[in-house]
Order: C-alpha cells, then structure tokens, then sequence
C-alpha cells in the first residue's frame, strides 16, 4: 500500500516546479522499494493544444536551450498529480487499463505487481492514449520505484510510441539514492530518443535545485500560453477548464426535485444526447439514481462529470462520513466535483475534510455553492484549495452583475442554478417579451436563449427537466449567437429578485 508521506513529498516538490516554471508543471507520483501506490483516476490527453509555431521549435539562437514543445508524462497510482494541469505545459496521465488495487500492490505476495516486475515480458495495458505524440519534441516521464525499477506500464508507454529524435528525462521518486538503474534499463525501449540523465527528488527540494537540474539539461518552459486557459469558455470543445486542472462540461442537467425513477431516465436522456455534466446533491435523494445511470450508460465514465453536495448541519459536522456516504450512493468511482450546498457552521470544516478526499484522488475538484462576495471574502482565506466553481442563483431577473465578476478574477468558475427563475416563475420568464423576440429572431426557444446568454456571459448551465425533448433543446445552444445588443437587452431586465432563500 502506498506511503502517504511519499505522495505529501512529491507535492511538495511539484509546488516547487509551480513556482519556478509556472507553465511547465512536474507531475509525478510516489513510490519507494517497499511500498506501492493504490489506483484510482482516469487517463488523460494532454490539456494543452499549443500552436506549433516556429519560435516554439527553435534552438541555436537561444544558446542551445530547447524552447520545443513539452510533454509530462506520468503513471501515479493516487492521480492526485494531475490537478496540476492548469499550470503545465500538456500533461498526460498514464492510466493503466486494468486498475491496480491494494492486494495487487502488496509486496512479496505474489501479486500482480510482483508478477509484474518479475517478468520481462509484462506489459499491463493503458487507457487511452496521447492524442499526437508527434508534437512533442521533448517528453518528461515520471514513476514510482517498485522494486527498485520502473513500473512495467511504463514500459507499454514507451513501446506505444515513436521517440525517434526527442529528448526523454526520466524523474522518480524513492527513497534511494538516485534514479539508479530504472531510467537506465528503460532506453532500449526508445533507442532512437537522446536519453539524459534521470533524478530523483527528496523531500526538501530546493526552488535551485529544481532550476539547476533544468538548466543543467538545455531545457527550457514553453514561452507561448497554454491555449486551454483557466476559466475561459471552448465553444467548440463545449467545455471550460478548471482550475483544478480539469476540463468540465460548460452545459448539463439539474437533478433538483427529480425523484428515483425521473432522475435516472432524465440522466439517461442527457448521456444518450451528448450532455456530460450532471448536478446532483445529498438532499435531493437521488444520489443513488444518478450513479445508477452513469453506470448503466454506454459513455465511458471519464467523459462524464458529476457534481454533488453535501448539506449543513449533520454532514458538515461529521464531513468524512458525509463525503463517503456521497461516493458509496454514486458508486462510480470517484467524485468529479463537490460542494458545499450553502454556508453554514463548519463549513470550513466540512471544506477541508474535502480536501483530504482530493488529496485521496477520491474527488477531483471542489465548489462552492450559494456564497456570495462577503462569504467568500471570510471563507478562502482559512482553506487550502482554492475552489474551482460557485454555483449560484442566476437568471435575468437575478443577474448577480456584481458577483459573477468578482468570482471570475478569483480563477474560479461560476455556475448558475435556477437559470429559467425556478418554480412558479418560469412562465413568466420564457415569456417575457424581450426574450420572445429574441428567440423569434433566431428561430430558437426562449429557453435557448437564457442558456445562451448564460454561457455567452461565462456562467454554466445546469438546466433542470424529466422531458427528454426538453433536455435535448437545453443542449442544442451552439448554432446560434447572441448580438451584443441581444445580451444587453437581456441584461436590462435584471430586476435582483431573487426567486429562493440560500
């Protein structure tokens, strides 16, 4: 089983990279000659889609520092690691197709990793697959150290592909002395990369250290931005990244009020129509449901993002209970994001058991919900992870022009809730005049075109329904765009009402 001191380690170290390179992040994961890791995450292409300009191929003028293009690759039993993507340059993540568990990483056994790594010729399978290896001119691999070598699925990822011409620098973590003989023992799998010599880090890293190794090796961040950048909208990808490293849906389903049978068929509906993003919540009882259509669904899990909450009172006082109740009702392997439903005594409590559970690779991002500028003024500084999302009450007639700002310069996302004004206003929303006539002027719904102003403002949407028709409509938001003039005449409705208490 994995050693958790290992794993605070390599953060430790990682933070390091963080601050020296800022767009080239070391993701590695923990590992010595005694102990091994336990699996959980999903596989991922790399986050960073750069253009592949000239200035980010040159070398020569640049006294031999390779300014090409930067591939982190790495295999972490946890995937805690991979929450540093917002800072990297692409970052993939080794994910073995067959999932390591405690008893496979027990040593001496004769279990599967001892197998493993006693036999030559093993080489476990990985999901999925960097999108276009040919990019990258320079790839880091990181690993833990099992029984004094490389893991064997490193050895698939290095015979998966050409690496004819690029520079490889292989990095580990142990608690030997150095790199030893694993990076040595995996260049026969790349014989035509430019090997150079691996290291191990330590707990107490220094900032210079971490530079000199670098430089030490002509290797250079990419200078051009990562184009997937924190917070900002792909229309064409329909998604947004986090700032947890993730990228997530930027339209979906609300579950709110949906009982058992309604809410499984509504999140069936969503999945067979190409939504991804699910919101569900400890009080509205249908955790369970939601978990039951994401794995009865043809979609692979990794597509899908599901949002849930835990409530104040009981569960914020007893967090850690209220966190596993919510992964054992899902039961789909881990949380993508959870919040707190609303402020409330113990909120930072029941927060940073939240963060344990990242921490864990058990949840991946962290919200909040119903916090407003006041409450997150006294709430962000006494946590340690900055949150990825506010979800909160928007609709035109409760616009929150103040706050949706205000929370995007923070990095962090905003979601709205109640986007057709909630029950008992709906009808007087989508049937507001000026929305008609906008709907009329592009041949959509009126429903169609508060979405779309949603997202065209930067908010996602969670849109609730238990008509399939419905559902479908609530998706199709992207043949059509709002004038300016358009989304100024919405915002001109704004009246502050707000339509519930939180």
């Amino acid at each position: 089983m994995a050693d958790e001191g290992d794993e605070i380690k390599m953060k430790r170290i990682i933070a390091i990279f963080l601050l020296l390179i800022f767009v080239l992040g070391l993701a590695a994961c923990s590992g010595n000659t005694n102990q091994k890791e336990s699996s959980s995450g999903e596989n991922s292409t790399p986050t960073s889609d750069q253009d592949n300009d000239s200035k980010e191929n040159s070398t020569g003028e640049n006294g031999g520092e390779n300014l090409s293009k930067i591939l982190v690759a790495y295999f972490s039993a946890t995937g805690t690691t991979k929450a540093l993507a917002k800072y990297a340059a692409d970052i993939y993540e080794i994910v073995p197709q067959d999932p390591y568990t405690d008893e496979d990483l027990t040593y001496y056994t004769g279990g599967r990793a001892d197998k493993e790594q006693n036999d030559p010729s093993a080489r476990p399978a990985i999901s999925g697959s960097v999108e276009d290896m040919s990019r990258y001119d320079t790839v880091l691999i990181g690993y833990p150290i099992w029984h004094g070598q490389a893991p064997k699925i490193i050895y698939t990822f290095l015979e998966s592909y050409d690496f004819s011409g690029k520079t490889i620098l292989p990095f580990c973590t142990s608690h030997s002395s150095g790199i030893g003989s694993s990076a040595d023992n995996l260049h026969s799998l790349a014989s035509g990369a430019n090997w150079l010599d691996g290291k191990r880090f330590a707990d107490g890293t220094s900032k210079e250290e971490i530079e000199n190794w670098l430089a030490e090796n002509n290797i250079k961040p990419n200078e051009s931005p990562v184009s997937a950048e924190v917070g900002k909208f792909d229309f064409e990808k329909k998604t947004v990244m986090l700032n947890s490293g993730y990228e997530m849906p930027i339209m979906g389903l609300g579950t709110y009020s949906l009982s058992d049978e309604e809410c499984y068929n509504s999140v069936t509906a969503l999945l067979e129509s190409g939504g991804r993003l699910i919101d569900t919540a400890y009080m509205y009882g249908n955790e369970a449901a939601v978990g039951r259509a994401v794995r009865d669904s043809d979609v692979p899990r990794k597509e899908i993002f599901v949002i849930t909450k835990i409530y104040p009172g009981e569960q914020f006082a007893n967090p850690e209970k209220a966190i596993q109740d919510a992964l054992d009702k899902l039961n789909i392997g881990y949380i993508d994001m959870m919040l707190l439903h609303h402020p409330g005594e113990n909120d930072v409590k029941a927060y940073l058991a939240m963060e344990k559970f990242v921490e864990d690779g058990k949840i991946h991002s962290l919200g909040l919900s119903n916090f407003y500028v006041e409450e997150l003024e006294e709430f962000l500084p006494q946590v340690n992870i900055t949150p990825a999302l506010v979800q909160n009450e928007i609709h035109p007639y409760y616009q929150e022009n103040d706050v949706i700002p205000y929370i995007q310069n923070l990095g962090i996302v905003v979601q709205g809730w109640y986007p057709f004004g909630g029950r008992g206003h709906t009808s007087e929303l989508l049937g507001d005049s000026v929305i008609s006539e906008i709907a009329e002027a592009h041949d959509v719904t009126s429903a169609q075109v508060i979405l779309r102003w949603n997202l065209q403002k930067g908010v996602v949407v969670i849109p609730g329904s238990s008509n399939p028709d419905h559902i479908r409509e609530n998706l199709d938001l992207f043949g059509f765009e709002l004038t300016d003039a358009e989304i100024q005449r919405i915002n001109e409705l704004d009246r502050h009402e707000k339509h519930d208490w939180y």
